[in-house]
C-alpha cells in the first residue's frame, strides 16, 4: 500500500522504526537500500534529541564561546578581541541549525529515501505490531513483516529531590534553547554534558557554579582529562566544587532565585539550576509489557541490536535505549548494523557476527569514540587504563605533555594546554585505548579511532609520519616516550 511520504492509515511494512532521530534515520536508510520497505514512527520532531536540543545546538553554542577564548590565548590576535561574546548572537546561529525547531527538512529526507512517516506516539501492540496514537486522535495500526527497531533514546534523569519541582530546573533541553542569559546558572553534574554547559553559559556571560558529587570532573575519563578540563573552567570563572551534593532546592517565587542547600551545610543561590546527572530511556510508555519486556526498562541486545528475551527475533533496539554507548554517532554506527542486518535476513542471507563482522556493533565494546567540546577538548576512543587493567590486560601507559612536546600545540596556542595518553597491549603492541586533552585535538581522534579498530600494531605506527607542525606530532611523541621507557 502506497500511502505517500506521511502515512495516516493501517499498513504492513518490512520494518517499522519507532523513533526518527538520526538512529532511525539510518535504520531506515540501510532497510531502504536493502530493498525494504519502511514505516518511521516520530511523536516529536524528525531529527530527534540530537539534531534540536543536544549535539547540533549545543556545539553551535559552543564554538563562538571556545573561538573567542582561543583568540585570546595568541599575541596579535588577543588584541583584537576587545568585547565580549554577543549572546544574541550566538542564539541567533543555534537557532540556524537547529533550522529553528522546524523538521520539514529532514521528514522530506525520510521520504526522498522512500519512508513513509507515521506522526504519532507509536507503541508496540504485540508481535510486529505497532499502533500509532496521531495527533489527529486517531489510532494507526501498523505490521511488519520482519522486523520492528525501537529507536526512541533517552531522556535528562532527575533526582528525587525535595523542591527540586518547584525550582522547575533546567535539563539539556532547556539549556540549548533557552535564549535569556541567567545572571547566575548552577549546574548539578560534573560529566560531559555539566563542563560543556559551565563552559557555553560561563562564555555567554552567566556566572556559573557547577556541583560535583565526584572528586573530579568526567570521573569516566582518564583522571588528567577532568583535572585539565577543570582548571580551564575555574581559570574562566567558573565556581567549581568537589565532593558536594545537593540535597534540597527551594524556590518560594516563579520569578525569583532558587536556594540550593548543600550537604557541607553551605548554600548556593541561582536564578536558573541546570540538573545533568545522567540519562534515563524512553520506553516507559512504548508497549514492552505487551511483549513480555518491563516497561521504563533500558533494553538488552546482543551484538546485532536484537532485543533479547522476544519470542521470534523481531524487536530490534539501536541508539541510547540499549545503554551500549549513549552517544549519537554510535548510535548511527548500530543502526547500519541493525538496518544492514535485517535487510541480509530478508533476503535468506547468513548473518556475519562474528568480532568485526559486517552484523556485529563490536565498536560498542572495543573501539568507542567520545569528544567533549570544553576548551580544552576531551577526545578519547577504547579503553582507558583504568579499564584495561580492571580487564585484566597487561599494559605500557605512556603519557606525553603537548606544549612541552609538540611545536604544533605551541603554534596553536601561546599558552597552550593539553595532554595525550596512550594505552598499549603488551601481548600484542597494539592500541587499546588512547586520550587527548588540549585546543583542536578533536581532530586527531578518528586517526586514534582507526588505529584501536584496525588493531594497528606500533611496529606499523613508526611508518605513519606526522606533518609537521602539527598537533598531530604528538603520535610521534608517544612513541618516542614508549621506545625510550623500553631502553630504559
Amino acid at each position: 500500500m502506497n500511502l505517500g511520504p506521511e502515512a495516516s492509515a493501517d499498513a504492513t511494512y518490512d520494518v517499522i522504526v519507532i523513533g526518527a532521530g538520526p538512529i532511525g534515520q539510518n535504520v531506515a536508510a540501510r532497510a531502504r537500500a536493502g530493498g525494504l520497505s519502511v514505516a518511521v514512527v516520530e511523536k516529536e520532531l524528525v531529527g530527534g534529541e540530537c539534531s534540536y536540543w543536544a549535539c547540533v545546538p549545543s556545539k553551535a553554542m559552543l564554538r563562538p564561546v571556545v573561538a573567542v577564548a582561543e583568540a585570546r590565548r595568541l599575541d596579535g590576535a588577543r588584541e583584537a578581541v576587545t568585547g565580549s561574546v554577543d549572546a544574541a548572537g550566538v542564539f541567533r546561529r543555534r537557532d540556524r541549525y537547529v533550522s529553528d525547531w522546524d523538521d520539514s527538512g529532514q521528514a522530506q529526507a525520510l521520504a526522498d529515501m522512500g519512508a513513509h512517516l507515521v506522526r504519532g506516539h507509536g507503541r508496540v501492540d504485540g508481535p510486529r505490531r505497532v499502533s500509532v496514537a496521531t495527533p489527529e486522535e486517531t489510532i494507526v495500526l501498523l505490521t511488519a513483516l520482519h522486523a520492528v527497531v525501537v529507536c526512541t533514546g533517552s531522556s535528562a534523569a532527575l533526582p528525587d529531590m525535595p523542591g527540586i519541582a518547584e525550582a522547575r530546573v533546567w535539563t539539556n533541553r532547556t539549556a540549548t534553547d533557552t535564549s535569556k542569559v541567567p545572571a547566575r546558572l548552577a549546574i548539578i553534574g560534573g560529566g560531559a554534558v555539566g563542563v560543556e554547559m559551565a563552559t557555553a553559559w560561563q562564555g555567554l556571560g552567566s556566572a556559573v557554579t557547577l556541583i560535583a558529587r565526584e572528586s573530579r570532573l568526567l570521573p569516566k575519563f582518564e583522571e588528567f582529562a577532568g583535572d585539565l578540563v577543570g582548571t580551564s573552567l575555574k581559570e574562566a570563572g567558573v565556581d567549581v566544587r568537589h565532593n558536594t551534593t545537593v540535597t534540597s532546592m527551594r524556590r518560594p517565587s516563579p520569578s525569583g532565585p532558587v536556594t540550593l542547600f548543600l550537604d557541607d551545610h553551605s548554600e548556593v543561590e541561582a536564578d536558573e539550576v541546570l540538573v545533568a546527572v545522567g540519562r534515563i530511556p524512553l520506553t516507559g510508555d512504548i508497549g514492552l509489557d505487551t511483549v513480555g519486556l518491563t516497561p521504563g526498562s533500558w533494553l538488552d541486545v546482543d551484538d546485532t541490536c536484537r532485543v533479547r528475551g522476544v519470542e521470534g527475533g523481531w524487536l530490534y533496539a539501536a541508539g541510547d535505549v540499549n545503554h551500549r554507548a549513549l552517544l549519537t554517532h554510535q548510535g548511527k554506527y548500530q543502526a547500519r548494523i541493525v538496518g544492514n542486518a535485517i535487510a541480509a535476513q530478508a533476503a535468506g542471507q547468513a548473518l556475519d557476527t562474528s568480532p568485526w563482522g559486517r552484523h556485529a556493533a563490536t565498536a560498542d565494546i572495543h573501539a568507542l569514540p567520545q569528544v567533549v567540546f570544553t576548551d580544552p577538548e576531551v577526545a578519547t576512543v577504547g579503553l582507558s587504563a583504568d579499564e584495561a587493567g580492571r580487564d585484566g590486560r597487561d599494559i605500557r601507559v605512556v603519557d606525553v605533555d603537548l606544549p612541552t612536546t609538540v611545536m604544533g600545540a605551541r603554534l596553536y596556542a601561546d599558552d597552550y594546554l593539553g595532554q595525550a595518553r596512550l594505552v598499549l597491549d603488551s601481548a600484542t603492541d597494539r592500541v587499546l585505548g588512547m586520550t587527548f586533552v588540549g585546543s583542536g585535538v578533536t581532530e586527531l581522534l578518528h586517526s586514534a579511532t582507526i588505529a584501536v579498530a584496525g588493531q594497528v600494531p606500533v611496529s606499523r605506527l613508526w611508518h605513519a609520519v606526522p606533518s609537521f607542525p602539527t598537533i598531530s606530532e604528538v603520535w610521534l611523541r608517544l612513541l618516542e616516550a614508549l621506545q625510550a621507557g623500553e631502553q630504559m
